[in-house]
């Protein structure tokens, strides 16, 4: 950084502080007070200047130095990152733990990539090849699961002058263009400003998540964006942690904004313990994590979803599928909150400014997948839990969010107090890519697929109706076709919806199986409407034990034998069923 001008502070509210004394650009990073605690610049007014100060401004006064250094708060990108726990800023909390104990010190200055660690660089250009801005020039393996790819920074061009191979720290030279820009393995990327790419492709292939409510019902497609709203104890974590496990993304970054110290500690407990069901190894090498709990300072939380996304674009670059967990948008909202009101600006609706719904916007929308510079394709789909005060999906937040993402995961707190999980309630939430996605289930998960979710979707839509009649007057009231639609949307429920995160087998479950378990479901309506027909009695059907064995095809390893198997035993108790009516 080049050391620019000298003020000092003139006002100072909360996390917010107005300099004087300094000429300065939007976003600049300053540093504060003579422990130079390090600000962004928000505002600027006439000769003044105002700062926001990502650590805490306990014991500031006025008239203490400040210094700016005329560019962008930035992230290191490079090898390294991996496995990595930051904090909102990008400081690794390992580093600053084993410098400074449990408890960080204010004015802690430390890189985000480690100076001292030598990475094995193979070149995959030659001296004379033009290269430009998102060309790989380079590969190292960062992990045993990722080959981290060294691109030439945007905006840099030019002809291979020297490439040098062997083993280097980051900020080694491996090579020098004509022009005499260096090549190093790191470069720098300012947060705010999102990276460039060719080419915006639509969102026709779906990130496989696992599970079964998602892909069935309500899916994602790469490059999309998801909202996972929910009260306390719905399942949001869990949710999201499941996903970053088991989903088709080949790098997770998990930004924990604003959660409780005692949620973001499981997480970070966790998470290095989790193995990659894809390789065996363990999910930290192809994970990221930035942690901002809410005791930690506003003005880092606000930060600290734009460090994600700019290391979620980075990775898009390499031509990779990231997946970026916000958990969650809510405590960044509130920190937004907190910041406007300190600057004395015009509040919005419940206190948030007034440029709430602009700012979401502007996060949600850096994902997508995309054509790279270097003709690869990379995507960045963003999976934002929100935590709505007591479960109100009426407050700004929520709306807000819900105008920008096109998938509407909606938890339900009387779901989770049924022990239903995922909790997810299935007629509040939507997809919109549903219709994109339909091709790409056609080609691999059969014709059927679109027309068996639509028809299980019906029957939990009709159930919802048929509910009220039985509140008021019971089952048995109910037309006997009706009574067994009822126990097929329970089956559905019970069977398909219902699934067991902490089970080795249920945890996960593939397209062929979830259609496998939806069709036997309908399969098994059909021949039971067919019977109803034929004069069987209802309650006759719903009192089938072979039925019931649905769920076992759940637990089993070898599923398809055991569909089978279940298959064969509900035959035989409808056969009987059916003569039983002859006898």
């Amino acid at each position: 950084m080049n050391k620019g001008q000298q003020g000092k502070i003139y006002r100072i509210s909360g996390p917010v502080v107005v300099a004087e004394g300094i000429k300065a650009n939007m976003y600049d990073v300053v540093f504060v007070g003579k422990e130079e605690l390090m600000g962004e610049v928000t505002q600027i007014k006439g000769d003044k200047v105002v700062i926001q100060v990502y650590e805490d401004t306990t014991g500031l006064k006025p008239g203490e130095p400040v210094i700016t250094y005329n560019e962008p708060l930035m992230v290191e990108l490079g090898p390294g990152i991996l496995k990595s726990i930051y904090d909102g800023i990008q400081r690794p909390l390992s580093v600053l733990k084993e410098i400074q104990g449990d408890f960080i010190k204010r004015g802690a200055k430390v890189n985000a990539l480690p100076r001292d660690v030598k990475w094995k660089f193979k070149p995959t250009v030659k001296k004379g090849d033009y290269v430009r801005g998102g060309d790989v020039i380079g590969e190292v393996k960062e992990t045993a699961t990722i080959t981290h790819k060294i691109l030439v920074p945007p905006g840099v061009e030019g002809k291979i002058k020297e490439i040098k191979s062997g083993e280097f720290t980051v900020e080694d030279v491996i090579g020098v263009l004509d022009n005499g820009y260096e090549l190093k393995l790191m470069h720098k990327w300012p947060i705010r400003k999102p990276r460039p790419y060719s080419k915006k492709l639509p969102p026709e292939v779906p990130l496989i998540t696992g599970m079964r409510i998602l892909d069935g019902l309500f899916p994602l497609a790469k490059g999309g964006t998801a909202a996972i709203p929910g009260p306390f104890g719905s399942g949001k974590t869990v949710t999201q942690q499941s996903l970053a496990k088991y989903s088709d993304a080949q790098v997770i970054v998990y930004v924990g904004c604003g959660e409780r110290g005692n949620e973001m500690t499981e997480v970070l407990v966790e998470f290095p313990e989790l193995t990659d069901p894809n390789t065996g190894k363990p999910l930290m090498e192809r994970t990221v994590l930035i942690a901002n709990t809410s005791n930690m300072p506003v003005a880092a939380r606000e930060a600290s979803i734009y460090t994600g996304i700019t290391i979620a674009e980075y990775y898009r670059d390499q031509g990779y599928d990231v997946a970026l967990m916000a958990d969650s948008t809510s405590r960044w909202a509130e920190a937004m909150r907190e910041i406007s009101s300190r600057l004395e600006e015009m509040p919005g609706e419940e206190g948030y400014p007034a440029r709430l719904a602009s700012k979401l916007a502007e996060f949600y929308e850096r994902a997508g997948r995309v054509v790279n510079f270097n003709n690869t394709t990379g995507s960045v789909t963003i999976i934002g839990a929100v935590s709505p005060p007591g479960g109100d999906f009426s407050e700004p937040v929520t709306q807000n969010t819900l105008r920008i993402v096109k998938v509407f995961w909606a938890l339900d707190a009387k779901l989770a107090s049924r022990k239903h999980f995922p909790a997810i309630n299935w007629l509040q939430s939507y997809s919109l890519y549903k219709e994109s996605l339909a091709d790409w289930f056609k080609k691999r998960a059969g014709e059927d697929w679109s027309e068996l979710m639509d028809r299980a979707m019906a029957i939990l839509q009709e159930e919802e109706k048929l509910q009220e009649i039985v509140q008021l007057v019971g089952s048995d009231a109910l037309p006997e076709h009706e009574q067994l639609k009822l126990e097929i949307a329970k089956m559905i429920r019970e069977f398909f919806l219902q699934q067991n995160a902490f089970d080795e087998v249920d945890a996960y479950s593939d397209i062929e199986k979830t259609k496998l378990l939806i069709e036997i479901i309908l399969w098994f309506n059909d021949e039971a409407m067919k019977l109803l027909e034929k004069g069987v009695r209802a309650k006759d059907i719903i009192a089938m034990k072979s039925k019931n064995k649905i769920i076992e095809i759940r637990y089993a390893k070898d599923y398809k034998k055991k569909a089978k198997e279940v298959k064969a035993l509900i035959e035989k108790e409808l056969k009987e069923l059916a003569q039983s009516i002859h006898s």
